[in-house]
């Protein structure tokens, strides 16, 4: 049963990707956007952004957490049905993504030069790769692989457009950014999903699960460890900020050190979310069961859906 769902999943993904790359990348991600902003908002799984934007951002009103779960939606659809053409969006020759300031990820080029590079699901995340693979970068990207290993086919085909590799999460991921790393190679991962281990560190001002693994890995091997936002401009358009390498401390206590420096990522993801809320996926239980009750228990009785 579960061979004939993958077989069925896998097919409807090649003709939904055959349509799209008969589309123009501006045509293709106007339809993806437009179907996922109709439909998305009355899944029942939207609720849960609405419950997560009531519990980062209180101040919102009713209406405009609305619009936000819309425009989550829209980016989604956009997202997906940009797949097809991220070699031709993040291909420098197309102008679809501005890059302002190469400086901070130009030492990255050279060979044998460590360094971590850490986004998040906000616009289109798969951009990031393919931009650096055409600028030369030497990249591992650490990647959730789908369960359907034919899905899961497709897609790495079309990440893997414009070079570099691709790695599992999980252990093997774990050995593998270390394997990357002590090359003098550029690892890629994103840091803004919950992990059942990780750290407690404050999300929005509620403590969150968080990975430890970025600070972890820049401090072991002392490697530049930049963060880069990745902002939606328009239909298949982009504008990709790295930021100067963060100061990593050196006080001696591994865990404290690796706890301030994931504050301070999170705290950078914080303001990114704000500036653009409706191009962040939302979809996560990105905080533990507790801060949403207790949440509901702030605002007065109702349906608990965690």
């Amino acid at each position: 049963m579960k061979r004939i769902r993958h077989i069925a999943e896998a097919l409807a993904l090649g003709v939904g990707l055959s349509v799209l790359r008969m589309l123009t990348p501006e045509a293709a991600s106007n339809l993806g956007g437009f179907v996922c902003r109709n439909l998305g908002p009355r899944v029942s799984v939207s609720n849960r952004a609405r419950r997560n934007l009531r519990l980062a951002m209180p101040e919102l009103s009713a209406d405009r957490i609305e619009e936000i779960v819309a425009g989550m939606w829209d980016n989604l659809g956009r997202t997906f049905a940009e797949y097809p053409h991220l070699g031709q969006i993040a291909d420098p020759k197309s102008g679809r993504v501005a890059v302002p300031d190469t400086k901070p990820i130009s030492a990255l080029v050279e060979p044998g030069q460590a360094g971590i590079l850490c986004s998040a699901h906000i616009a289109n995340w798969e951009v990031l790769p393919v931009i650096a693979a055409h600028h030369g970068i030497d990249m591992t990207s650490i990647v959730r692989e789908p369960n359907n290993p034919l899905v899961r086919a497709t897609l790495d085909r079309i990440r893997g457009v414009a070079g570099g590799e691709r790695v599992s999460k999980g252990g093997a991921g774990a050995k593998q950014s270390v394997k990357v790393l002590r090359g003098g190679r550029v690892l890629a991962l994103l840091f803004d999903q919950k992990l059942n281990r990780g750290i407690s560190i404050p999300f929005f001002g509620v403590h969150a699960m968080t990975t430890a693994a970025p600070a972890q890995l820049a401090l072991r091997f002392r490697c530049p460890l930049i963060l880069v936002r990745i902002e939606r401009t328009g239909p298949a358009r982009f504008r990709l900020s790295a930021q100067e390498p963060l100061t990593l401390p050196n006080s001696g206590d591994k865990q404290r050190d690796a706890e301030l420096i994931m504050g301070q990522m999170n705290a950078i993801l914080e303001d990114w979310i704000r500036a653009r809320p409706e191009q962040w996926l939302w979809l996560h239980r990105r905080w533990p069961a507790e801060a949403y009750r207790a949440g509901d228990i702030k605002r007065g009785p109702g349906p608990v859906d965690i």
